[in-house]
């Protein structure tokens, strides 16, 4: 994503600190002046740029720091306590109720992805078990309806529109009361979209809010205009009663900065970013979490989400297994299924402390989905007997044949099935390992759980089984083992250990 471009201009100013060997006023006002730089780029308002190098300045008094204190350290969370206020605008974000039926309101202009928008946040909450459902009140726009019941159908949302009625508030209306009466929990109400803010709309905007008395009012903004999103946004808010707002196209424009800056501006919480055109592009908006990803920094409590989505801990019967030592083809084929449904692997890599949002780029990215893609189908053209074998790789090497029988039922070479089972053979030693370790799947703190030299055992054999530019971006060893006990511990949302930029 373009956003981070600034993240990186950022860090690179962060890290200079590091270089230098005293720390002085000069080395502070030329990392400011970086910083600042970075940030009008990215189309941030003049004015919110000199409140933040007002604001680092004040708070760092470098002829009053007593000897001993981290200066750069003290810096460091100075200019990111910043940039979180730069993106906060001190309003607490609505969120729906479970068991209640909430209405979702969606209004904004033309092309800013309202439609795709709706879609993309009823399939956000269905992946969180909640019944969600859309209804297109957008009567202006010709195919807006096709637009919405492709996407809901291809997600597999319940939806309510009509090619015939062209009163939106009756729409509308029926939609809601449909789907309130079949127990909806999320009812989604995409509208049309304004044109320049066009008066007869805006009208057509508050009758249907009017009728169906939405809990939640939703503006989507268009990243690539910038900081003209403040007053887009305020023009929004005197007509309608505005509660939240989505920031959508973040990953192709250099505004985007800007934009959020200037949402925070308007006292207008953001609850949602889109990050690209696929359904799954699409993230919870936190400030703390998304600063801290746009430096490199991770974000623990987004990826561990993320992993709950999953509901592993309901697999008694893997967890059993992995007790044992035990894994056989069919588990690590469940495995990629999951990874698969955990979303982009750019937007899982960005929540890994060491990495940035585009350490993988949308290329490699498609390349590593595609392999993932390949390597299932050659799995597919397995029997039940090679896929729950205990002995796993041996099946194939007592028979050679079958590995002969698979590479032609998948439509790949021998030498790719041998890849899997090379692949696989290491997945299978590792888990064995961890079978032998007392306390491993114990809930609670790892650390008093485990033997110390059989966990460090357990770390530098993940280790060697990782890519050594990934394990670099990690921060070595150290890393991995710092980022296992953030992950087992559970994050509980504690950010002063993310916060200590410790690979800069």
């Amino acid at each position: 994503m373009v956003l981070a471009d600034l993240g990186r201009k950022i860090t690179s100013a962060l890290r200079s600190l590091s270089n230098a060997t005293i720390i002085n006023e000069e080395v502070l006002n030329a990392m400011l002046k970086e910083v600042c730089k970075a940030l009008l780029e990215a189309d941030v308002n003049i004015k919110l740029v000199k409140q933040l190098r007002e604001n680092v300045k004040s708070a760092i008094d470098l002829e009053e720091m007593a000897s001993g204190l981290n200066k750069r350290k003290m810096i460091q969370h100075a200019v990111f306590k910043e940039l979180v206020k730069l993106v906060d605008p001190g309003v607490k974000a609505w969120t729906p109720t479970k068991g209640k039926q909430n209405i979702i309101m969606f209004v904004g202009l033309q092309g800013s992805g309202k439609t795709t928008t709706c879609s993309k946040l009823a399939y956000f909450y269905q992946r969180k078990g909640w019944k969600t459902c859309l209804i297109c009140a957008d009567t202006y726009r010709a195919g807006a309806f096709d637009q919405l019941k492709q996407n809901a159908t291809k997600a597999r949302i319940p939806f309510y529109g009509s090619y015939t009625e062209m009163d939106p508030v009756i729409i509308a209306s029926e939609g809601v009361e449909k789907f309130k009466n079949e127990n909806f929990e999320i009812i989604i109400v995409d509208t049309s979209g304004r044109h320049k803010q066009e008066d007869s709309l805006f009208e057509e905007m508050l009758q249907v809010a009017n009728a169906i008395q939405p809990d939640n009012i939703v503006y989507v903004m268009d990243a690539s205009i910038g900081q003209a999103c403040e007053a887009q946004a305020k023009a929004f808010k005197d007509k309608v009663d505005v509660a939240s707002v989505i920031v959508t196209k973040l990953d192709g424009h250099a505004k985007g900065g800007g934009a959020l800056s200037a949402v925070a501006a308007t006292k207008s919480p953001i609850i949602f970013i889109g990050t690209g055109e696929h359904i799954d592009d699409f993230e919870p908006f936190k400030t703390q979490p998304f600063i801290s990803k746009l430096l490199g920094m991770g974000d623990i409590e987004g990826l561990i989400d993320k992993v709950n989505e999953l509901k592993l801990d309901d697999n008694e019967a893997l967890i059993e297994k992995l007790k044992h030592g035990q894994f056989t083809l069919r588990d690590m084929y469940e495995q990629f299924q999951n990874i698969m449904k955990m979303g982009p692997f750019s937007q899982i890599l960005g929540m890994i402390p060491g990495f940035g949002t585009d350490f993988m780029s949308k290329g490699n990215e498609q390349e590593s989905m595609a392999r993932l893609k390949k390597l299932m189908t050659i799995m597919d053209s397995m029997n039940d007997q090679e896929l729950d074998s205990t002995d796993g790789a041996k099946v194939f090497s007592k028979q050679p044949g079958r590995i002969q029988r698979v590479a032609r039922g998948s439509g790949v070479s021998t030498r790719d099935v041998q890849e899997l089972l090379t692949q696989y053979t290491k997945f299978a030693q590792m888990v064995k390992k961890m079978g032998g370790i007392k306390g491993l799947f114990k809930g609670g703190d790892m650390s008093k759980n485990v033997n110390p030299s059989q966990l460090a055992k357990l770390n530098q054999q993940m280790a060697k089984m990782m890519d050594p530019r990934v394990l670099h971006h990690m921060g070595g060893m150290a890393g991995l083992q710092s980022m296992m006990r953030q992950f087992q511990q559970g994050a509980a949302g504690n950010m002063k250990g993310m916060m200590g930029f410790n690979n800069m």
